[in-house]
């Protein structure tokens, strides 16, 4: 089952992706990831490009929606969403 959390993070994944150079479908990169030999997704999240502003704006859209408004739990999705594998960044 996944966490209200995961389903926050895996929204900004899904929208990052879309907005990206090539646009891409989070649903099925995600289904089409390699599992390694540690059992984590291999997930070629470098291919793909978004531009700064667009990201922080998907963030700041999501986050809003799921009214997650203290600074603190901003700050941990912000963290999670840019350390784990959204695209890289163009600015």
């Amino acid at each position: 089952m996944i966490s209200k959390d995961e389903k926050i993070l895996h929204e900004m994944y899904r929208r990052s992706f879309k907005a990206s150079t090539p646009s891409g479908d989070w649903d099925e990169i995600l289904a089409n990831s390699v599992v390694d030999e540690n059992g984590m997704k291999t997930i070629d999240f470098m291919a793909y490009e978004c531009d700064d502003d667009i990201m922080k704006r998907i963030v700041e859209d999501v986050l809003k929606e799921n009214k997650v408004f203290t600074k603190r739990r901003i700050q941990q999705f912000q963290t999670s969403f840019y350390l784990g594998c959204s695209p890289k960044t163009k600015s």
